[in-house]
Formats: C-alpha cells, sequence, structure tokens
C-alpha cells in the first residue's frame, strides 16, 4: 500500500473517532506532511473529513464512499491494479464485458456507486441507486468449459455470505440458486454472463455482476418492493465500511475461482442454505411444480422431493414459502 491508502485505511478503522496527525503518522512510520497531503487529497475527491485543532482528524459516517483506494487497501488476494471504481456507470457488468473482449485479465474488477442501466437475471433491471450500495462485477477466466463454469455462480455467493457474516456478524444466508438473503429479505442479486470465443465456440471468459443492498434507502426502491427487498444495516448505522465489504466479496470471489475444482465453497453452500426443508414452488420455463427442497448436490444442484419423486434441479427459479421461524 502507497501513504495514502494506508490513511485512509486508518481512517476508516477509527471512523467517527478523532485521530491525530502525528497518531497517523507515527502508526503508520511517515511523515506528518505526507498525511496531511493525503487528507487534502481526499477532501478534494469528496470525503468529508472533519478537521479539529488539538483533537485532529475524523472520518465521518456519512462520508462512506467507495473509491480505489479504499477497496484496494483491504485486499488480501486480488490484484489492486486490476480494479477500476466509478461513482457512477451505465452497468459494472457491461464494462467488465467490454474489458474482456479487449483482452483484459483475470481479475480485473469495476466497483460503482451508482448504476444507471443495472440489470439483474432474465433481463430484469436491478435499481442501483447512489450511496446506499455496493455494485461491482469481476472478469474470470477459468481453465474450463461452459459447464465447468456453471459453479461459479455458487460461488459467488458464498463470497458475499461469508463476507457479509464474518464482517457484520449476521446471520445471512442463500436462497438457490445465488440471492443472499438476511431473514426473508434479498438483500444481494448476483448476474453472471458468460464470454464466449468466437474462433472456437468455447468459453472465454465469465463475468460475475454482484449487487448489495448496503444501507436503507426508502426513497430508492418502490413501496411495493420494500416488504421483500432488505438492506444489510436496515435499522441501524453502518459499523464497516462499504470499501471493507467490497473488498472482501472481490477477494473470495476471485479465490474460489481459482480453486474452483476443489469445490470448497459448496460446503458452506449447503450450511448456510436458507431453503434446505422448506417448502417451495419451481418454475422451469413453462413447467411449474411444488416440492421440498432436500439438499444441495456437488454441483450446486438443488434436490427436491415432489409427489413423484426426488429430482435434481440445475437451473430454474423457487419460491420459498416460508413460515413464521
Amino acid at each position: 500500500m502507497n501513504v495514502k491508502e494506508k490513511v485512509l485505511r486508518f481512517l476508516e478503522d477509527h471512523r467517527e473517532e478523532f485521530v491525530s496527525g502525528e497518531q497517523i503518522a507515527e502508526s503508520l512510520g511517515v511523515t506528518r506532511s505526507s498525511v496531511w497531503k493525503a487528507i487534502s487529497s481526499f477532501r478534494n475527491e469528496g470525503y468529508k473529513i472533519e478537521a479539529v485543532t488539538r483533537k485532529g482528524y475524523r472520518l465521518r459516517s456519512d462520508g462512506n464512499m467507495l473509491t480505489q483506494a479504499g477497496i484496494a487497501s483491504r485486499f488480501k488476494y486480488a490484484d489492486p491494479d486490476l480494479l477500476t471504481v466509478y461513482q457512477e456507470t451505465d452497468s459494472t457488468n457491461t464494462r467488465i464485458k467490454a474489458a474482456a473482449l479487449e483482452g483484459a485479465p483475470h481479475g480485473t474488477a469495476a466497483v460503482a456507486n451508482e448504476q444507471t442501466a443495472g440489470r439483474g437475471r432474465l433481463g430484469r433491471s436491478f435499481i442501483s441507486p447512489p450511496g446506499s450500495g455496493i455494485y461491482l462485477s469481476i472478469l474470470l477466466r477459468p481453465h474450463t468449459d461452459m459447464a465447468g463454469a456453471i459453479p461459479l455462480t455458487t460461488a459467488a455467493a458464498v463470497a458475499v455470505c461469508e463476507s457479509v457474516r464474518e464482517l457484520t456478524g449476521m446471520d445471512a444466508g442463500i436462497k438457490w440458486v445465488n440471492d443472499v438473503y438476511i431473514g426473508h429479505k434479498k438483500i444481494c442479486g448476483i448476474l453472471t454472463e458468460a464470454v464466449a470465443d468466437v474462433e472456437t465456440g468455447g468459453l472465454d471468459s465469465v463475468v460475475v455482476g454482484i449487487g448489495i443492498n448496503y444501507s436503507y434507502d426508502p426513497d430508492s426502491f418502490p413501496e411495493d418492493l420494500q416488504d421483500r427487498i432488505g438492506w444489510i444495516y436496515e435499522d441501524q448505522k453502518p459499523e464497516i465500511s462499504r470499501n471493507e465489504l467490497a473488498a472482501a466479496v472481490i477477494d473470495r470471489t476471485i479465490y474460489y475461482a481459482d480453486h474452483l475444482d476443489e469445490r470448497a465453497f459448496i460446503e458452506p453452500y449447503r450450511k448456510y442454505s436458507v431453503i434446505i426443508g422448506r417448502d417451495i414452488v419451481c418454475s422451469r420455463g413453462n413447467e411449474r411444480f411444488e416440492a421440498r427442497a432436500v439438499d444441495i448436490d456437488d454441483d450446486g444442484g438443488l434436490v427436491v422431493e415432489t409427489d413423484s419423486g426426488r429430482r435434481t434441479l440445475s437451473s430454474g427459479e423457487i419460491t420459498v414459502r416460508w413460515k413464521k421461524d
């Protein structure tokens, strides 16, 4: 990390606390002048940093910006040089698909504070208001074919679920195939798109798009959706930054993609499933039937029990018949 990234990381770790320039400099092993320059730069970029004589600097909780420095400084696995952060874009998936066609390497990622044309599964739009969400896409180039890449969606769902659970302590779970829930409300959707190799007809790359509802913003969503859509921080002040969560999700997704053959994500996918043992309604094309979710197989398929016996679903949509827990 460079000095600027270190200073931002320190301020985020001490959010809402006043820390002196001297304290920051001593903790990071840098000069007070370099600390001052970094903070001045952050202010010019729009960060809400207070400065009070004899108290120091404080990063305000409402200054929760998504930035390249704030995310990259927290990477443990991903390559910081392959990250781009947009304050506004049409769609991070669109950006990464274009980068894939230009030969961008495995692990290239885009994060946005706002999307003006966010997309969900089955051609649906994905509401992506500014400030309250995390919208990101990752370019993966797995050494496999189309069929072999299918579990990447499962891996991404686990990456989000584990990141939310470990960073916030909240009881996040996964609704098959790839939605992440807290309670009975969806807080994350995932759109996975394959890019074909025109010459060979095989798999060139996979773009994984992830949209996370971070903090409650009632004015940004239609009323008829608010009983089904949730936020990580719905009734309380955020305790972790959006940068921290975005970094964790990108790190884990790329790690699981790099170890796809090991299927290390399957056991947590089963463990955090919110549908095993529940009655569901399954939809596949024109087919619609009732069933009970029984298990998840080693490829991420959903094993269900119907009146005519067991079957395994590899794709489709399900509706959960929630009962009062």
